[in-house]
């Protein structure tokens, strides 16, 4: 039973790697953008609900790359 979970406990490893990541790249992205225009990030609520919603999409994709559609 351990070498059957052995591919789960890889597979979450590799997920929290990817979206620390994935948050790192982010936010340099959005200081660069602030550096350039001098001002400091003002998210709105509309943004968060853009970003949740893209969000929601790649997970939705990431989700279907099993099912061998």
């Amino acid at each position: 039973m351990g070498q059957s979970n052995n591919w789960k406990k890889k597979t979450m490893i590799i997920g929290a790697v990817a979206g620390a990541i994935a948050g790192i790249v982010a936010g340099a992205i959005l200081i660069q953008r602030s550096e350039k225009t001098n001002h400091a990030p003002q998210l709105t609520a509309g943004d968060g609900v853009k970003v949740g919603l893209g969000v929601l999409g790649v997970l939705r994709l990431i989700a279907d790359l099993g099912d061998g559609k």
